[in-house]
């Protein structure tokens, strides 16, 4: 429950998801911010959430399973995304609550002997803490989840009980994603929407930006 909390200092509400891009170049018009958030949380299904299970269930091949991470994030925005949110999270996780392994892995992503990916590396943060592979994953989803909305109403796109209303409205989604892919190894990673993928990689050239990515 401290990983799914707000105020855990993960640094997770600097980035957009690339709903901040998507707003701007006028892909939301269409679809609206609900239609987003599900064509998000299928792609976390499918593109990161069995980094997280791989992982949990061998933390001690994290570097391997994070050298595929960065193999499978080619667009430069998402990539670096990735890599700043999850040298944040472990550096949070070791301050923490401490101990040996926890700040072995912080230290090694500081050092630059892993990449820093977020998706593997809150895999095996969540195994050396002894969280449960389904919870852990289940926090994922959530978390990926509250971004999106948190978000969509810092951008304006919906207000904060909608956002609310749109979270409760997707649990029945969450239990699908998590139903398919929980027991899915990094072989099966898959990126189950390019225009999210492509409208993401045009942050960095946004005129004005309120997040990361």
């Amino acid at each position: 429950m401290q990983l799914a909390d707000s105020a855990f200092p993960a640094g997770g509400f600097a980035h957009s998801a690339g709903m901040e891009a998507a707003s701007q170049l006028g892909e939301l018009s269409d679809r609206g911010v609900e239609a987003f958030v599900h064509e998000a949380l299928w792609q976390a299904g499918l593109g990161s959430l069995p980094f997280v299970g791989d992982a949990h269930r061998e933390p001690g091949l994290v570097a391997a399973i994070e050298g595929d991470c960065e193999a499978f994030l080619t667009g430069l925005v998402a990539n670096r995304a990735s890599r700043t949110q999850g040298r944040a999270f472990t550096s949070a996780c070791a301050r923490s609550f401490g101990g040996t392994e926890l700040v072995e892995l912080h230290d090694r992503v500081r050092d630059h002997r892993l990449h820093g990916h977020h998706a593997p590396l809150f895999g095996a943060v969540a195994a050396r803490l002894g969280i449960p592979r389904l919870d852990a994953q289940h926090v994922w989803m959530h978390v990926t989840l509250r971004g999106l909305l948190s978000a969509a109403v810092r951008l304006g796109l919906t207000g904060a009980h909608e956002a609310q209303t749109m979270h409760l409205a997707a649990a029945p989604l969450l239990d699908r994603v998590l139903a398919e892919c929980g027991a899915l190894g990094r072989e099966a990673i898959a990126q189950t929407s390019p225009r999210l993928e492509i409208t993401a990689s045009q942050h960095h050239h946004l005129y004005s930006r309120l997040f990361q990515s």
